[in-house]
C-alpha cells in the first residue's frame, strides 16, 4: 500500500481511530490533512506524530455546510487536489426512549443525523465534485456494527450508520464510471480514549466477551482496512462493507 504523493483528508483525525488512520497513511507516504472540530491541541498532537512532511491540520464543523465548503477550499488551495477522503468523524449520544423528554429525543436525532449522515453527505459531495474533475478518487466511510445489530439506547446513532452504509453503496454505483471508488469499514467497540471509561466499568468484561478474542479492537486494527480500501488494486471492492468487530456480530 503505497500512498506516496497522495493527499488524504481524514475527518475526526485528532484522536482514536482517526489518529491511527492518519498515522498509517503517513507511514505509507501520504500527505495527510488532520481534520478536527474543537480540539486543536489534539489535532496538533496527531500532526506532530506523523512520519514525513507537508501534513496539515484543518478545522470544520461537520454539521455546518459553509464550514465544510471552507475546509475543502482550504485543502485544495494548499495541495491542489484531494485524492482520498476518509469520513471518520461522528458523534454518539445516548437517548433511551423511556428516559428522555420529547425535546431531548428530537435534539439527539437532529444533531446525530446532522453530523453522522448529512454532514458526511455534504462533505462527500464537495470532495466528490473535486474528484470528478481530476478523474480519480477514493472514499472510505467509517460506519459501525450498530448499523446491523441495533443501538437500543442510541437509535439515532444506529440509524445514522445504516444510512451511511446505504449512501456509500449508492455512491459506489454512481461514482465508479468516474474512477472514484467507495468503501466502508464497520467496527465494533474500539479501545480509544473516548471508550476507556466505559470499558473500564462494569460492562467492560461483557463487551470484551462478545468477541471470541475476548477483547475489543485496537485503533490500528480499524485503520488498516481503511487503508486497504483506499489502496490501488481494490477497485472491484467498491461498495463493500468490511466488518471489523472480532466476530462479535456476524451477518451473511
Amino acid at each position: 500500500m503505497d500512498f506516496t504523493g497522495k493527499v488524504v483528508l481524514v475527518t475526526g483525525g485528532s484522536r482514536g481511530i482517526g489518529r491511527a488512520i492518519c498515522q498509517q497513511f503517513a507511514q505509507h507516504g501520504a500527505q495527510v490533512v488532520v481534520h478536527y472540530n474543537s480540539n486543536r491541541a489534539a489535532a496538533e498532537e496527531t500532526a506532530a506524530s506523523l512520519q514525513g512532511s507537508n501534513h496539515h491540520i484543518a478545522q470544520a464543523e461537520m454539521a455546518e455546510p459553509a464550514s465544510l465548503e471552507a475546509l475543502v477550499q482550504e485543502v485544495v488551495a494548499r495541495y491542489g487536489r484531494i485524492d482520498i477522503l476518509v469520513n471518520n468523524a461522528g458523534i454518539y449520544e445516548d437517548h433511551p426512549l423511556a428516559d428522555v423528554s420529547f425535546a431531548e429525543w428530537q435534539a439527539a436525532w437532529q444533531q446525530t443525523l446532522a453530523v453522522n449522515l448529512v454532514g458526511v453527505a455534504n462533505l462527500t459531495y464537495l470532495v466528490g465534485q473535486q474528484m470528478i474533475q481530476q478523474g480519480y478518487g477514493r472514499i472510505v466511510n467509517v460506519s459501525s456494527r450498530g448499523a446491523f445489530r441495533g443501538e437500543p439506547t442510541a437509535p439515532a446513532y444506529g440509524a445514522s450508520k445504516a444510512g451511511l452504509n446505504a449512501m456509500s453503496q449508492s455512491l459506489a454505483k454512481y461514482l465508479a464510471p468516474y474512477n472514484i471508488f467507495v468503501g466502508v469499514v464497520a467496527p465494533g467497540f474500539v479501545e480509544t480514549d473516548m471508550a476507556e471509561e466505559f470499558l473500564a466499568g462494569e460492562m467492560g468484561d461483557s463487551v470484551r466477551g462478545q468477541s471470541p478474542l475476548n477483547r475489543v479492537a485496537a485503533p490500528d486494527e480499524v485503520a488498516y482496512p481503511v487503508l486497504f480500501l483506499a489502496a490501488e488494486g481494490t477497485q472491484f471492492l467498491t461498495g463493500a462493507i468490511i466488518d471489523v468487530n472480532g466476530a462479535s456480530y456476524l451477518r451473511s
